[in-house]
């Protein structure tokens, strides 16, 4: 069940190095392995692009943060199609170790720009409370992905254009 008393910023943040870790983990991995742990960080990494179209970002959406979303949500289609494609791939496959290198360089930009542009400006201006309210539907919501099994699969269907910003 959900905790709602999850701060959202903090726990995007946590998720932010939990994936870089789990990307990080794949790009090491020896190849009998490699299958299993990207299909794990491809889902991880799905769940956590939901929960912020859907929940995050729209919440946060004001004047102030729409030019950062709005450069997140095209992040966000960019490393959908390289999910799409790697997808589609053997990971023994040298073309796969390198369209993954550009997935995790990605992904770590794509944190990195969250956390030193909208995260502070969110944090500005939405109370804690607010906060924790947004971290416990976006922890309910991936949680409903996790249990329909492989969230990955549907990100191919969701490569033809960015989110939309509410």
């Amino acid at each position: 069940m959900s905790d709602q008393a999850t701060d959202a910023v903090q726990m995007l943040i946590s998720q932010h190095r939990e994936m870089e870790a789990m990307l990080k983990q794949v790009k090491e991995s020896e190849d009998s392995q490699r299958k299993s742990l990207f299909a794990a960080a491809a889902d991880k990494l799905t769940m956590h692009i939901k929960s912020e179209e859907e929940i995050f970002y729209p919440a946060v959406h004001r004047a102030r943060t729409e030019d950062d979303l709005l450069e997140s949500l095209e992040e966000h289609l960019s490393l959908k199609r390289l999910l799409a494609d790697l997808l589609d791939m053997d990971p023994t496959d040298k073309a796969f170790e390198a369209k993954f290198k550009v997935l995790k360089e990605q992904a770590e930009h794509h944190h990195e720009e969250e956390e030193e542009k909208l995260f502070p400006a969110v944090l500005k201006m939405i109370d804690e409370e607010q906060r924790k309210t947004l971290g416990g539907q976006m922890l309910a919501l991936q949680e409903e992905l996790a249990m329909q099994s492989k969230p990955r699969v549907e990100v191919k269907n969701e490569t033809a254009s960015a989110a939309p910003l509410p």
